[in-house]
């Protein structure tokens, strides 16, 4: 089990999302890397899903104590590890590309609730590859 998470949207440094600050003292931040996945905007948080064909970036950090911080973003991001098809989003360890193009696995958090495909109105912050 990998301990590198990585945060994308209003789980990132600078956006104060409530409980999200209670774990700055046991994460160390690693870099700036990015995720094989496409972000929609579900209006008060973005949400992303896995394509080959886009990128998200995002903040990857070492967390020193694994299991509080998976249990603490398991519960801001409506995670229930028992029952994962009723959870708004999963957990799942994906590969991370950094800047300098080391890639590493971490553990990322992706949308899981059923989705009709995109459109063009809520696509955003993505890049092709």
């Amino acid at each position: 089990m990998t301990a590198l998470v990585f945060f994308y949207g209003t789980l990132m440094s600078g956006f104060h999302r409530p409980g999200r600050s209670t774990l700055d003292q046991i994460l160390v931040p690693v870099g700036r890397g990015w995720i094989r996945a496409a972000l929609f905007d579900l209006g008060i948080y973005p949400a992303a899903i896995p394509a080959s064909d886009s990128r998200v970036w995002g903040e990857v950090y070492q967390m020193l104590d694994t299991d509080a911080v998976l249990s603490s973003t398991d519960e801001l991001e409506g995670v229930n590890p028992s029952e994962p098809d009723s959870s708004l989003y999963i957990r799942a360890e994906a590969p991370v590309t950094f800047d300098d193009g080391r890639v590493v696995t971490a553990w990322v958090y992706f949308y899981n609730a059923p989705w009709a495909g995109p459109s063009a109105s809520n696509l955003v912050i993505t890049s092709s590859t």
